[in-house]
C-alpha cells in the first residue's frame, strides 16, 4: 500500500540533500512523521498546504517502513499512518510536484 507525504520545496531539497529527514516542523514537534492515504491525500493538501504551490508529493509503500510506522487515530476517528522515525530517501519510491491550481492542488493521474 502506497503512503503519501507532502513537502514544501525547501523541505524536499534539503530531504534529497541530507538523505533522511525528521519531517516538516510540525512533524518534529509531534515526534513522528505525518502521512496520509490516497482517500486521505486531497483533505490533508487543502487543510494544511491550501495556499502553497511550490509542493512535492512523495509516495512510499508502507510495508518496507516496517514496525515504526504505526496506524493511529486521528482527523473524524480515521487512522492515519505516522512514521516513528527518520525517512531515508532510498524509501521513496517516486516523487511529483503537486501544483496549486484554480480549485486546489493538482494531484498526479491515478493517485486519487
Amino acid at each position: 500500500m502506497l503512503i503519501f507525504k507532502i513537502f514544501r520545496r525547501p523541505e524536499w531539497d534539503a530531504f534529497r540533500t541530507a538523505g533522511c529527514t525528521d519531517g516538516a516542523p510540525v512533524d518534529r514537534a509531534d515526534g513522528f512523521i505525518h502521512f496520509s492515504t490516497a482517500p486521505q491525500l486531497a483533505t490533508t493538501a487543502a487543510r494544511h498546504f491550501a495556499d502553497e504551490s511550490d509542493l512535492v508529493l512523495v509516495a512510499v509503500e508502507a510495508d518496507r517502513l516496517g514496525a515504526a510506522l504505526k496506524w493511529e487515530e486521528s482527523r473524524g476517528g480515521a487512522l492515519f499512518p505516522h512514521l516513528y522515525r527518520a525517512l531515508r530517501i532510498d524509501e521513496v519510491l517516486w516523487d511529483k510536484s503537486l501544483p496549486l491550481g484554480a480549485t486546489g492542488h493538482i494531484f498526479p493521474q491515478g493517485v486519487l
